[in-house]
């Protein structure tokens, strides 16, 4: 996320003598990255990226609150003129009970930290002050009026985004915050129909009209126009997760969902509501009409970290004078003072305590995240360069063996001439129905970016399938061999109702997907049991389908990932020399697949030579036609067997 602020904007805030230039250069070393800075009339223009847990970076008094701390590092005076933090509160404006009433109800709590709203009447739209709209249209935003203006002026300002409502077109002067309901409808400001996934967070007014998608966008049916008279401003914080929710499923994404998602400070509503109050009674020569509302369930209380002096140089790696520490911190709008008190561990005059600013409770945890800010504004290029002790990083054993066998099996595929291929974990609805399964049982992504990538896989066979119909005849050379494609991939199983967010289960399977015959995908599956000295049976209820496979032409399978690692010995176990000669006998066979009684099948060949204890080994020599030749290799552990006894085994098959 960026923004554009204005120098002259920040100057409102901030006493420097920092050039544009020198401020862009110092605040990127030490805090917010300052991507441009771009000369427009008399004025220069900041374009500051906005890291997610830093969206107090996103405003002017928060850039202020940053050079305040940055700047005189590099010798630079930087002040506050004014903190409209504190300047502004309720106690500035007096409400009027007598005049415009609302009814607000708000039906869960959760869904909205605070809630203030005000009316202002006899409002005159019109054009925004000169200096309004020169700095909107400078950062990127569009002058519309002097009330809608307000709103986008005030959230660059304090970081607060803020709505204004038509106060006349609210029915029933109420107002009742509460969660959407599925497919319910709202056509937003930008005269788009929205339909709701549910769980969203909406206004609606006495009628039962939505007239507000929280935090996102206004509704159409209650919005500022040229005959607006009475405003209702509107400054809330509400529950980040549902905003997020709400513009992941609904694809509406503005400037305000952003600062909402991203979590904001509820102090910070009733400076924004002040100011705005005093703007609009400034600009629109609007007059209070109601008390104020102000809906706090549950304040945020005040978030105090004592550490130790020492574990600054411990962990930044030089000494910081104590003295330079405390005022790093004091700039930044920490409170800081020496600790602990009564009943703390920790000697007293070797700690600090830290209160740490209500605008930045959401990334400030731990005593490190103080040592965080301390280091970055002191200036990590201040910071001496020194290498660290070695220190051996144990991986946990579960993925360190689930890497060593991807590796293995990697290796040992391609080695076998096959390709390794990496697909998206996410397939079409036509993939999932080509292999007859369910798309129901598949997880689905509510706003996928196209229909190709819709569904959360459950198998890696969709995705093997479509790699080999895109690539088949797209060999290098006309004589190269068939396609032989492999991948080890995660699939991802539903858990539970698919309706509670609930993760799903991430298992790794094994993929392989060849379009040459049935034979050599069954001897890469042998080949890849045998390298890792799994044994294993032939499942004597499963036959072949000669009419099906040949229709496709091609072949594939998938094994979970896990139980080959299960089941393999990477160090095969030592076998002895076998002390006795064997004996090597061939015998040709007649076999058919239509034919139900044994031996017409390989493997019912192979389950009546085993009868014999004699039985080494068997091995394919040549199929011809329905011709099957065999090698059995006969022997015993205890003596040196005739040719006879070989050929009576040989000769009960």
């Amino acid at each position: 996320m960026n923004i554009k602020i204005t120098h002259n904007w920040l100057l409102d805030y901030l006493d420097t003598d920092a050039t544009p230039d020198q401020i862009r250069e110092y605040l990127s070393l030490c805090g917010p990255s300052v991507e441009n800075v771009e000369k427009v009339g008399d004025d220069y223009v900041f374009d500051i990226e906005v890291i997610s847990n830093r969206i107090d970076y996103a405003s002017v008094i928060g850039m202020a609150q940053e050079a305040q701390a940055i700047l005189p590092m590099f010798g630079k005076k930087a002040k506050f003129r004014e903190n409209s933090l504190e300047k502004y509160n309720f106690k500035n404006i007096v409400g009027n009970k007598n005049l415009c009433s609302l009814q607000v109800k708000i039906i869960n709590p959760t869904l909205c930290s605070r809630f203030t709203a005000i009316v202002i009447e006899n409002v005159r739209i019109g054009p925004s002050p000169k200096f309004i709209s020169e700095r909107l249209v400078a950062c990127g935003i569009k002058s519309i009026n002097n009330v809608v203006d307000t709103s986008n002026y005030l959230m660059l300002a304090l970081g607060q985004p803020v709505h204004t409502f038509d106060y006349d077109q609210i029915k029933g002067a109420t107002m009742i915050m509460r969660e959407s309901k599925k497919g319910e409808k709202i056509i937003t400001l930008d005269k788009k129909e929205v339909t709701l996934p549910g769980g969203d967070i909406v206004m609606e007014d006495g009628s039962g009209r939505l007239i507000d998608l929280c935090g996102i966008m206004g509704g159409l049916n209650s919005s500022i126009n040229e005959k607006t008279k009475n405003v209702v401003v509107f400054v809330q914080t509400y529950d980040k997760v549902r905003i997020r929710r709400t513009t992941m499923a609904t694809g509406v994404r503005t400037i305000a969902s952003t600062f909402f998602e991203k979590g904001l400070d509820p102090e910070r509503v009733e400076p924004t509501l002040v100011y705005g109050v005093e703007l609009l009674e400034k600009y629109a020569q609007g007059k209070i009409a109601s008390k104020i509302y102000d809906i706090y369930p549950k304040k945020q209380g005040k978030k105090l970290l004592v550490m130790s002096y020492g574990l600054f140089g411990k962990k930044i790696g030089i000494e910081i004078p104590k003295k330079k520490i405390v005022s790093i911190l004091t700039n930044l709008g920490f409170g800081v003072s020496d600790g602990p008190k009564q009943g703390q561990t920790l000697l007293e005059g070797l700690t600090l305590q830290v209160s740490v600013p209500s605008w930045r409770v959401n990334d400030i945890n731990i005593p490190e995240d103080i040592i965080e800010e301390v280091a970055r504004v002191y200036g990590y290029h201040n910071i001496p360069s020194k290498l660290q002790p070695a220190v051996y990083v144990e991986q946990p054993k579960e993925m360190e063996n689930l890497f060593v066998f991807q590796n293995r099996i990697k290796t040992f595929l391609k080695h076998l001439g096959l390709n390794e291929v990496i697909n998206y974990s996410m397939i079409s609805e036509d993939q999932i129905k080509e292999f007859n399964l369910d798309p129901k049982k598949h997880l689905r992504l509510s706003n996928s970016l196209s229909k190709d990538i819709e569904y959360l896989r459950m198998s890696l066979l969709p995705s093997l399938l479509k790699n080999i119909k895109e690539n088949s005849g797209k060999t290098k050379y006309n004589s190269a061999p068939g396609l032989r494609l492999f991948e080890i991939a995660k699939v991802y199983i539903p858990v539970g109702n698919k309706n509670i967010c609930s993760l799903p289960q991430e298992i790794y399977r094994l993929g392989i997907a060849v379009n040459t015959d049935y034979s050599d995908l069954k001897g890469i599956i042998e080949a890849i049991y045998k390298e890792l000295n799994i044994n294993f049976e032939e499942n004597k209820n499963i036959f072949p389908l000669p009419e099906i496979i040949e229709k496709s032409g091609n072949y594939m399978v998938e094994v979970d990932f896990q139980s080959l690692i299960d089941n393999c010995q990477l160090v095969p176990k030592y076998k002895s020399l076998h002390p006795y000669a064997i004996i090597k006998l061939d015998k040709t066979f007649e076999v058919r697949a239509d034919i139900k009684t044994a031996p017409t099948t390989y493997a019912g060949i192979k389950q009546k030579a085993l009868k014999s204890k004699l039985l080494q080994n068997i091995e394919v020599v040549t199929l011809y036609k329905n011709k099957l030749t065999l090698r059995f290799y006969y022997s015993s552990p205890e003596k040196n067997i005739t040719e006879e006894e070989a050929k009576d085994a040989l000769n009960k098959v």
